[in-house]
């Protein structure tokens, strides 16, 4: 699971930090969602934009309802349930492409108290990953590294019996079941639950959805493609990891679904191919774009990779995209994900009226994987990978003689 950073953008005179308890000139930095309103609300830096993230966000809110006063935005729910009541949630929204929300979403799963909880699950602020110095990267000691190692061989664990569901007719409300009880029985707390109050134990993002898909009643369908982004909390630490999978045989003979998920699987791969001490984690978006562009695709900008270990997310921020500004390089001990999210068409994003889920802007389809890296004396320890029996995996295009793995 990503997270959205500031983003730059040039200012003709200084202004005042937004930050509460900052009183520094800001910089370039505006908050993307202030923008989306055609607000303006500047930071002196990306720690500082983190920091106040929690407070600031409550702005965001305010201005919706100011819109809603006036009439200006389609109430949120206004269609009728149909005869097995579920309904559209938002159906004067201008969707960007075919996909629609089915609603209600279930009810929220619960997590036994047994089970270590995150500081977040009770009231949905991450206030560890707000206390953190956002410009210091951990360096872990060898009993934190077996506990990365643990969390994320189980998180693997969790991310395939997700994956053995995915076929046509099953809904994302069922993945989200599945990987709810899964969590529990390996003793773990689903991370993305109540985390900055996302309502559901894993995302799920099917065709143009980009990232933060919430899991509902809708079937999917062959010829659909389905990211799975799962995070599990165990014994302290976080293991994150996504893939994308074709939904029946259709989509597997999609030339642009193929083309889109196999571009990105490859991405990944060819930036963890880079990390090793000593790399800077500026680079990894070069080859990335590089990768994407060679496949007639384009990479967004929105979302980074991003450090993890105590904290769901921390430093350092891994852009996927060339000509970033990332300050830093890998060191033996840090542990990082590599996540790029990959589109046919535009790499603008648009985030439905849920707050949540973020969709290709013109509608086309996007895919994405992820896993979670730590940098060793060698070079690169993948804490994730897949095994032998894992769903999945890459299929050739079209026409070509090969077998897709898998789903």
């Amino acid at each position: 699971m990503d997270q959205a950073p500031a983003q730059e953008i040039a200012v003709g005179q200084k202004a005042e930090c937004q930050g509460d308890d900052c009183s520094n000139d800001a910089g370039t930095l505006q908050c993307p969602t202030c923008q989306k309103l055609g607000k303006e609300s500047f930071f002196c830096s990306q720690d500082c934009f983190k920091r106040n993230w929690n407070e600031h966000k409550k702005l965001h809110k305010a201005a919706n309802s100011m819109l809603e006063h006036f009439n200006l935005r389609t109430p949120r729910v206004i269609s009728e349930p149909d005869a097995d009541g579920l309904f559209n949630p938002y159906p004067a929204y201008p969707f960007t492409g075919s996909l629609r929300p089915v609603y209600p979403l279930s009810a929220k799963r619960t997590v036994p108290a047994k089970i270590r909880h995150p500081d977040y699950a009770h009231n949905g602020i991450p206030r560890s990953e707000q206390l953190a110095g956002r410009n210091k990267i951990k360096i872990l000691n060898k009993e934190e590294i077996a506990g990365m190692r643990k969390v994320c061989r189980l998180a693997r664990e969790v991310l395939d019996l997700a994956a053995a569901e995915v076929k046509p007719g099953v809904t994302t409300d069922h993945i989200d079941k599945i990987v709810h009880e899964a969590c529990l029985a390996r003793d773990s707390y689903p991370s993305p639950l109540n985390y900055c109050h996302f309502p559901k134990s894993v995302c799920t993002s099917p065709n143009e959805v980009i990232c933060h898909g919430i899991p509902d009643h809708r079937a999917l369908v062959d010829g659909d493609i389905l990211n799975i982004d799962v995070t599990l909390y165990h014994g302290g630490f976080h293991g994150d990891l996504n893939e994308t999978y074709y939904v029946g045989p259709a989509a597997t003979q999609s030339a642009d679904s193929v083309r889109v998920v196999e571009a990105a699987r490859t991405c990944l791969d060819e930036a963890i191919a880079l990390v090793k001490p000593g790399a800077l984690f500026r680079d990894y978006g070069t080859t990335i774009e590089k990768v994407a562009k060679a496949a007639g695709c384009q990479v967004v900008k929105t979302y980074v990779g991003h450090g993890i270990n105590q904290l769901f997310h921390c430093a350092p921020n891994v852009p996927h995209y060339a000509k970033n500004k990332a300050v830093g390089e890998a060191k033996v001990g840090m542990c990082f994900t590599i996540e790029p999210m990959i589109t046919l068409g535009s790499a603008r994003d648009k985030t439905w009226p849920d707050d949540w889920t973020s969709v290709t802007v013109d509608g086309g389809r996007t895919a994405q994987f992820e896993h979670t890296l730590l940098v060793t004396e060698a070079g690169v320890e993948i804490l994730t990978a897949r095994t032998a029996e894992s769903p999945g995996g890459a299929v050739e295009m079209p026409g070509k003689e090969a077998k897709a793995n898998g789903v």
